[in-house]
This record gives C-alpha cells, structure tokens and sequence, in this order.
C-alpha cells in the first residue's frame, strides 16, 4: 500500500503565527493563554482564553480579500499558505489530482454574530450579501482550493473538536486508495465570541480560574476546565512515490488512522472508554504495532471527564511505551483546528526528539496512570507519535504519525 507523507506544514495559533515561532514555544513551555479583553466579560464566569496575538489581517490579506473572509477562513488560508509553500508542491501535481480537506468546527461565527447586529440595528437590507458564504463550515476548503488551484475534491469534515484530525484521517486515506496525489489537510478556528463562550460555560467544560498561568493544567489535580483557543493548522498530505519523484523533502509519515463514535452521549465521553480504546488499536492497526516508546499528544483538555477517560484508555492500550502531554495546556482547546495543530506538534516532537511539556501542571491527579511529560520539555528516543482527539458527539480520532523514513 502507498505510503502516505508530509511535506508541508502550516501554523497560526496563541504561541506562534508561523510552524517556527510555534516550535519555539511549544519546547519552551510558554502559554499563549490571556486575560479576555475583547468583550466584556464581568457578567461570565469565565476570564480566560488563548488569542491569536497581535493579529492583523492586513499583514497577510489585501483590504477586499480580508473583508471576504471571516477570521477563521483568514487562519485556515494563513495556515494553508506556508504549508503550501514549504512542500513546494504547486506546479508538481496535477490539479485534478491534489484536493483540499480543510474544515472547522464551528465556521464563521464572528460573521454571522455581527451580521445580526447589523440587522437589529439597521434592518434587514443592511445585511451583507457576503454573510452566508462566509460563515459557512466549507468555506475555508473552498478559498483554499481557489487559492492553489487545487481542482481535486475538497470538503469539510465535520466532527466538532476532532474534526481536522479527521480531516487528515480522511487525506491519508484519499491518497491510499489512489483518489489524489496530494491532500492539503487541516481547520480554522475563531470561535471565541461571546454567545460562544457563554454556551461551554453552561455546559460546565470551561475554567473559571482567573489566572492565566493555572487556568489549563491537564491531568492534574487540580484541573477545572479548557481554555478557549483560536488559530489554525494544516499539513501537505502527499503519496511517498510522488514526492520522491519530485524531490519533496519528507517531514514525517501519516502511518494509521482510527475513527470510532461513543454512541452515548451529546457532550460527555461514554465512561467505559471502549470506544476510545478502539479508535487507538484501530489507528495502530493500520500503521503496524512497534514494541518502542511513543509520544503521545493527548486531547488534554483539562477536563476532569476527559482527562481521567483518555488517559485509562492510553494506558490500556499503550501501557509503559507512552509518554504523554497535552498542548492545549499552551494553545488553549483550538476546538476545530485542534487535532491539525497537535498532528503538527507530533511532527515536531519526532523531528526534535523531545516531548514537549504539559505547562501548568504540577501534581497529578491520583487517576491517571501514564507519564505525563511537565515541569518542562523532555528529550527521548521515539520514532512514533500517536496523536487523540475527542468530540461533541462521542467522535474519537486517533492519528498515527511515524519517523520520515521509518
């Protein structure tokens, strides 16, 4: 079977706008996780959120095309665009044969919030006639596709937090089974308005700790809920043989795919865990089981629910071979475009050999019962890195991601 490779990646995101800034932090162990200051917040709970900072979008987009696209579309094409460029792939591929797999979770919902307020304010005929294509979920796969040119299939997969993860899941695929040549992979996200926040804070999944620094603390004891974040990931997906015929510089192997469902429950994980269980050895499965340590980068929400399900799960499935930790403790829950940027985050962990650190945490819950990397980056011999995202809706995606040329 073909391999499947990567060749490009692409990141903005709270602790970096470019895949070198977000390396750099992410080993550091800096959060990007900040007080909210773009709306007023004194009647949540909630104080907290992980923000693009310093974000201008005239800095990538001319004044029409930035106006064209809602926030989420313009991190997607941000993202898309330097992983495009690091794969060199543009002019090598037929169009035909290079699709774009880039989705959200929640898609343009700064758009159709304002557009709204617009409405209320001034009437229907003041809507603008942009509202309905730029706040849907597809969009982004689709301004990407014209874009590049990409005349392949395109498409957004939706399955909440874990829907880029799926998205690359569903590339690797695509390119196995002879569809495309190339997938350009990924999600967007910019969903931290108000309303937003609002509904997960009623819903009991996020933190109301005020303090920036102890607000995301994964697996640990005295964990209380994610931290909202924004940004985007995406990844150039590419057959083995295509991008040796081209000379493409190989960052890492997406090596095995699982995707299972809860089937119990809109928003909790099912408690058994069996199907979390089953999206790893599925996942693993596919990529061909290796009796080596592995990395690990888990959902890690920080939930208690969360936490204590995933890591019984890894620890049944993967026992003492995993090393595990959680980037949202840095990012904040990227929600959509969060399996995108941790597959990307894998990827640098194998190239760096280093496991980067679960920041915040400090003492771990008496539940969990794997190594839980914190209190700073660790250096360790892997070649695999296994990477889980979870959803609303019981999606469970599991990601396998191997050394380039094991």
């Amino acid at each position: 079977m073909e391999k499947v490779v990567i060749t490009g990646m692409g990141v903005i995101s709270p602790i970096g706008k470019t895949v070198a800034e977000f390396a750099e932090n992410l080993f550091a162990g800096r959060h990007g996780i900040a007080t909210i200051d773009h709306f007023d917040a004194s009647d949540l709970a909630v104080r907290v959120n992980a923000p693009v900072k310093d974000y201008d979008a005239q800095e990538y987009f001319s004044e029409r095309d930035a106006h064209r696209m809602d926030t989420y579309s313009q991190y997607g094409m941000i993202a898309a665009r330097e992983a495009v460029h690091e794969s060199g792939i543009l002019g090598d591929v037929d169009p035909y044969r290079l699709g774009v797999y880039l989705t959200t979770s929640f898609g343009g919902t700064g758009t159709l919030l304002g557009e709204y307020a617009t409405m209320e304010r001034q009437g229907p005929g003041k809507v603008s006639p942009l509202t309905v294509p730029k706040f849907l979920g597809n969009l982004l796969s689709g301004l990407v596709a014209i874009d590049t040119g990409a005349r392949g299939p395109a498409a957004a997969h939706g399955a909440a937090c874990a829907a880029s993860a799926v998205s690359i899941g569903e590339g690797m695929r695509a390119i196995r089974h002879g569809y495309v040549d190339a997938v350009i992979c990924g999600g967007g996200e910019a969903a931290t308005q108000k309303l937003i926040v609002s509904g997960f804070q009623n819903v009991r999944a996020l933190t109301t700790e005020a303090d920036p620094d102890r607000a995301c603390l994964p697996f640990d004891r005295q964990r209380s809920g994610f931290v909202m974040g924004e940004g985007a990931g995406a990844l150039v997906l590419e057959s083995e043989s295509h991008a040796k015929a081209r000379g493409a510089t190989i960052l890492a192997e997406v090596s095995g795919y699982g995707l299972t469902d809860d089937a119990a429950h809109m928003t909790a994980p099912a408690q058994h865990g069996e199907s979390v269980d089953r999206a790893i050895a599925d996942a693993i499965a596919d990529a061909g089981s290796r009796d080596e340590t592995l990395y690990v980068n888990a959902h890690g929400t920080s939930t208690v629910k969360n936490d204590r399900l995933e890591s019984a799960a890894i620890a049944r499935m993967l026992g003492g071979k995993a090393v595990v930790s959680s980037t949202k403790s840095m990012t904040g829950h990227l929600l959509g475009a969060a399996g995108a940027v941790e597959a990307v985050a894998s990827v640098l962990a194998l190239r760096e050999q280093r496991v980067p650190p679960t920041v915040g945490t400090t003492e771990l819950d008496e539940d969990i019962q794997v190594d839980v990397v914190h209190g700073g980056s660790r250096s360790a011999e892997f070649s695999r890195a296994v990477s889980l995202s979870l959803g609303f809706g019981g999606h469970n995606a599991c990601l396998v991601l191997d050394h380039a040329g094991e």
